[in-house]
């Protein structure tokens, strides 16, 4: 191991013989090339949403040409809002490095803790760095959050966010992003800083000991500061899902369901959990007239905030909005199909290959970061002349050095993942759930107001999974097979 590292460092060396100032401006213009072919790739989808299409035959059961042009329009909104917010933020970026705002902020830093008598403490140093980048991204990011949920979401009937939730949810999310984060990057850099020659190995092992305690603690014990998680109702629906998931023998514990109503109407399911502990996860836009309370004084309560918050709007429009919500949604025998194509994944062990890739990864880069973080041209190219700290030599590394190979490896697993969803739809054909898939997929298309028609290229390199045409020619072809 030892030996490849060496290997990697010679192979590195020529950075070296490299200006500081030519490679900064090189990194910077590599950002900026990846950057332009994501916007050439967004602008062929921007053209093609502006042509007016017709519903696809395959969805003219469930769409109508009006529901057609709201779902372009939606995604011609989204698509210039995720436009201009990617260029303001690498014009920022951009910026910021031209005028040495990380050896700035890294001095500033020091400064505060000199206060404490603390200066030179390279840990609290990168601790306080953090949290003060922290702190600037969560108050700089509020506009565009806000105007993308109150202004865009709101437009296309998907917001059901009060401003009190929205300002809630964003400390809350700011301070258990702090709480996780600044331990972790803590222990990181003292197991480089006493690590020795094998320092990577036990970085590697420590990130994926934590990524797999996040793993466990998240939805059990921090989804639940921010959405409401209830056990799924007795009735037919948790009969069926039980009856199934006793058939494919999945190791099922609990069934939850959560009030995603409260944030969007958008619908989503997933498990979790490891080993003969599996939790199935519905959200309550999925079910076709579901409530997740039947608490009226609950019901009162929401009704009263959304009065106080919302009184601009007619008592007729609210009536008329609920009255779309209980249409909305897939029939039980829907969501047993949707749930028998994400036992497909379990089954076919996509989960855990993910796993195993994204683990092997972590350690080839944590391998590339030892063969790299004490050249000081790359410090130097960001204006650290006398100092090379951990925290920076991994912000650079990982951010900028390293980037041409994430756009690859995530190309890659995007490839890999619309395989996997071609294979769970499959499993769930197989199960003799082919046409309630098909029906559900199909909801789901008109519910969050997805746009059935995509840029080839565009398609290829974004989507994690394969367009609704194509998953529906997939699962009539798997029928007649």
């Amino acid at each position: 191991m030892v030996f490849l590292i060496s290997t990697l460092e010679e192979y590195f060396s020529f950075l070296d013989k490299i200006e500081p100032d030519t490679l900064f401006y090189a990194l910077i213009l590599i950002k900026w090339i990846i950057s332009t072919w994501e916007h050439y790739l967004s602008y062929r989808q921007y053209q093609n949403y502006k042509r007016h299409q017709n519903v696809p035959a395959e969805l003219t059961d469930v769409m109508t040409d009006d529901e057609l042009n709201k779902a372009r329009l939606y995604a011609m909104d989204k698509m210039r809002y995720n436009e201009i917010h990617s260029i303001f933020n690498q014009v920022e970026t951009t910026i910021l490095l031209l005028i040495g705002v990380l050896p700035w902020l890294w001095q500033t830093s020091g400064n505060i803790l000199a206060i404490y008598n603390y200066f030179n403490y390279e840990i609290l140093q990168s601790i306080v760095f953090v949290g003060i980048i922290m702190i600037y991204s969560t108050i700089s990011n509020i506009p565009w959050s806000y105007y993308y949920h109150f202004v865009l979401e709101e437009k296309h009937g998907f917001n059901k966010q009060t401003v009190k939730f929205f300002i809630k949810d964003t400390i809350k999310k700011l301070l258990v992003t702090c709480i996780l984060t600044l331990p972790i990057v803590s222990l990181l850099i003292k197991i480089i800083q006493i690590g020795g020659d094998y320092f990577f190995v036990y970085a590697w092992l420590f990130v994926t000991t934590m990524s797999l305690i996040i793993a466990f603690i998240y939805p059990n014990y921090i989804a639940p500061l921010f959405d409401r998680y209830d056990p799924l109702r007795e009735g037919e629906l948790l009969t069926s899902i039980e009856t199934l998931a006793a058939k494919l023998k999945f190791p099922l514990a609990k069934i939850y369901v959560v009030e995603g109503s409260a944030r969007s109407a958008h619908s989503n399911a997933y498990f979790y959990g490891f080993f003969k502990a599996k939790r199935i996860v519905l959200y309550d836009t999925l079910i076709k007239g579901y409530s997740i309370s039947e608490n009226k004084d609950d019901d009162k309560e929401k009704t009263s905030e959304a009065e106080n918050t919302l009184t601009h709007r007619k008592t007729n429009d609210v009536q008329q909005a609920n009255k779309k919500k209980a249409e909305k949604g897939c029939e039980p025998e829907e969501v047993l199909a949707v749930l028998c194509h994400e036992f497909g994944h379990w089954s076919l062990s996509h989960n855990l290959i993910n796993l195993c890739i994204s683990f092997l990864n972590l350690f080839f880069v944590f391998v590339l970061f030892a063969a790299l973080f004490e050249r000081s041209a790359l410090y130097g190219a960001y204006g650290f002349t006398a100092t090379k700290p951990i925290l920076i030599g991994l912000l650079i590394i990982f951010q900028y050095v390293l980037l041409p190979y994430f756009e690859v490896f995530s190309f890659a697993l995007t490839v890999l993942s619309r395989r996997f969803e071609f294979q769970a739809d499959n499993f769930a054909v197989k199960l003799h759930y082919a046409d309630s898939l098909g029906r559900a997929l199909k909801k789901l298309q008109v519910d969050n107001m997805a746009y059935p028609f995509s840029d080839y290229l565009y398609a290829k390199y974004h989507y994690s999974h394969p367009t609704l045409l194509e998953r529906l020619k997939a699962i009539e072809l798997a029928k007649t097979s």
